[in-house]
């Protein structure tokens, strides 16, 4: 589970091993700054699974491809199967926490566990550890600005305070498990440049790491 922090206005403000399932991990965020590096980016509600490769070509999951549904361990599968869910839309080498950050609108991420199968498509017997951004074929769209999860936090998503100086992505529509109470209406450079309105400051990573939420 990655953490997120975030400041409320005018105070000071108060990693995620492969696994061998797929899970949703409902991303908290305590408050004043997130999990890595700012250029990182931040994770929200985040579908991760530690995927062994199985059905590949070249490259397993590479960009453009699609998986399966599955609870364990989904496979590569043509996109005009019906037993397709999401396609990739990044596909990097290394571990997530390392690498570059997942398009915004992505809607959960695929871990890829490194292994060493009894046969492969170059003849070197290995196939590396990387992860997959991936998108689902059908909506609803958590990634999407508003949805109340993916990889990272944008402008347009809106946030609940759990306590603790800690807050958590929530749908801005309602209906899940934490009612919208803030939502993040810019991205700046530094808290200066946020609206008056501004309740909270969410650090989005990036070039604009400051993202000015305002009550709801």
């Amino acid at each position: 589970m990655r953490e997120r922090r975030a400041a409320a206005g005018g105070h000071a403000p108060p990693r995620a091993a492969l696994r061998a399932v797929l899970c949703a991990a409902l991303c908290v965020l305590p408050l004043t700054g997130c999990q890595g590096p700012a250029e990182r980016g931040t994770a929200a509600d985040t579908a991760a699974a530690g995927v062994r490769p199985s059905g590949y070509g070249a490259v397993f999951l590479a960009a453009g491809e699609c998986s399966s549904f599955g609870a364990v361990a989904p496979t590569e599968v043509p996109c005009g199967s019906e037993r397709a869910a999401a396609r990739v839309v990044a596909r990097e080498d290394g571990r997530a926490g390392n690498g570059p950050p997942c398009p915004a609108t992505t809607d959960f991420v695929l871990h890829i566990s490194e292994r060493r199968p009894s046969g492969d498509e170059d003849g070197d017997g290995a196939v590396s550890r990387g992860y997959a951004c991936m998108r689902k074929l059908q909506p609803p769209h958590p990634g999407d600005p508003g949805g109340g999860g993916g990889p990272r936090t944008v402008v347009g998503d809106c946030v609940h305070d759990i306590g603790g100086g800690k807050v958590r992505e929530a749908a801005c529509a309602g209906g899940g498990a934490y009612a919208p109470q803030f939502k993040v209406v810019e991205a700046v450079a530094t808290r200066a440049q946020c609206p008056t309105s501004t309740g909270l400051y969410v650090r989005l990573g990036g070039e604009r790491p400051v993202g000015c939420a305002r009550p709801l």
